[in-house]
């Protein structure tokens, strides 16, 4: 064989290898600095509740970069941990009449549990890609199917630079996911909340910003 053919065969051989070995899913965590936020309009007011911080957002998610659309995975928000900015109005939706999440653990954490993602392609490392979670959402033990529209954001780290953010919990790999769905408080079995006698919407916007690292 011509030394230059087989050169480039060579190359071209370990370079598949390269891909089919990278080529397999992984469990990535849920980071400390994820959150989630819900939204609802009020006659005077956008009610806006946010769980950040350690442990207010956990879970983790199983995916292969090289084909991101069969991600399995499951993200939880703790529900106690939510902040409006009024103490009062954040104790009264821990109670039965909404969350019912005050001292019951079953309620306790809204639960999003990933089941594909519509996305073209595999993830590109520093490249943000548009997508569609598809998953179940249950809150109070009532569970809904719905899609997040999303964006992807797929990174990857030197050895180097793997390095000098361990500190901050950073791995090879990590995503991020920013990510938008709506659901409505009749959706989970809760009163629509109701201000003297003015009534909330019904309707819940939801936001979560996941930054997920490799499992060790």
């Amino acid at each position: 064989m011509n030394r230059k053919l087989l050169v480039g065969s060579l190359v071209a051989t370990a370079l598949f290898a390269g891909d089919v070995a990278d080529a397999q899913p992984r469990t990535f965590n849920v980071h400390y600095t994820s959150r989630a936020t819900f939204k609802t309009e009020a006659p005077l007011e956008t009610i806006v509740g946010t769980a950040a911080g350690q442990g207010a957002v956990a879970g983790n998610v199983t995916l292969d970069p090289g084909r991101p659309q069969d991600a399995k995975g499951t993200v939880r928000v703790d529900l106690n941990a939510l902040k409006t900015g009024i103490d009062r109005r954040d104790a009264h939706m821990r109670s039965k009449d909404f969350f019912d999440s005050e001292g019951n653990e079953a309620n306790r954490w809204a639960v999003f549990e990933v089941k594909g993602i519509d996305i073209a392609g595999s993830l590109e490392p520093g490249k943000s890609l548009p997508a569609r979670v598809r998953g179940t959402l249950t809150i109070r033990g009532k569970a809904i199917d719905t899609v997040a529209d999303s964006t992807v954001y797929y990174l990857k780290l030197t050895p180097e630079q793997v390095e000098s953010q361990k500190r901050y919990g950073l791995t090879a790999e990590s995503l991020r996911v920013n990510a938008k769905f709506a659901t409505a408080f009749t959706n989970h079995a809760m009163q629509v909340p109701q201000l003297l006698f003015l009534k909330v919407s019904n309707d819940i916007q939801l936001e979560a910003d996941v930054v997920l690292v490799l499992a060790p």
